[in-house]
């Protein structure tokens, strides 16, 4: 190869190598890319991505008039008491993890927590599972016709991103009534779903301290 014509070809591979380079790095002078998004929301998402979120306590649900509320341990994997409304086929496959809670009478409640890819799936999931809940009721009936069910909307709670609150009666043809009150929550893309039940109608649902246990819910996330 003539020296002039391998030096055409070096000066070109230079060239090459100085606009990967810059493509990479930016212009001189230019901020980097992390500093287009608000310092606050890169805070968070290191935060989401480097601590798992934290789970209600047993002292933040409902108080009980009679008997006190015990805790089991967080375990990975979708809460078998959220199946008769949400069901293991009915949400996303994420990996969840869920902390199940009992008094020594008739009332449990359940918290499942799932950290998404982003927030806009955190928003998609907590929307696909409002959506569930709301068909709840006719989605009962439907699979068994000795049950009556019947679902109420309790509204929406100024918490993070939001949460949204809501009641679940169900009764039996033999005499059995039960009553649910369900709860999705969203911190950035990690979304929380609160249930507590027990047996009675909408009269015994206490609702006013269930939204109470939903915010803290979502605040205690991170």
């Amino acid at each position: 190869m003539p020296m002039r014509t391998r030096a055409a070809a070096l000066s070109v591979i230079t060239l090459l190598a100085l606009a990967a380079v810059t493509s990479l790095t930016g212009p001189a002078g230019a901020a980097p890319a992390t500093d287009v998004a608000p310092k606050a929301q890169q805070a968070k998402a290191r935060q989401a991505k480097a601590v798992p979120p934290k789970f209600l306590a047993a002292s933040q649900l409902p108080p009980h008039p009679s008997s006190e509320w015990t805790a089991g341990p967080v375990t990975d994997g979708f809460p078998i008491e959220l199946a008769p409304c949400l069901g293991e086929d009915g949400v996303p496959a994420y990996d969840y993890r869920h902390r199940v809670f009992h008094t020594e009478l008739d009332t449990g409640a359940v918290q499942a927590t799932v950290v998404t890819g982003s927030a806009a799936q955190g928003k998609a999931l907590a929307a696909l599972i409002n959506k569930r809940i709301r068909s709840c009721a006719d989605r009962i009936e439907q699979s068994d016709p000795e049950t009556e069910a019947e679902g109420r909307y309790y509204g929406s709670l100024p918490v993070e991103e939001g949460a949204q609150v809501h009641g679940l009666h169900t009764r039996a043809s033999w005499g059995a009534t039960d009553i649910h009150l369900l709860s999705v929550g969203r911190d950035g893309r990690t979304v929380t779903i609160v249930s507590w039940g027990q047996m009675g109608d909408f009269g015994n649902a206490p609702v006013a301290a269930f939204k109470k246990t939903t915010t803290k819910a979502v605040n205690r996330l991170y």
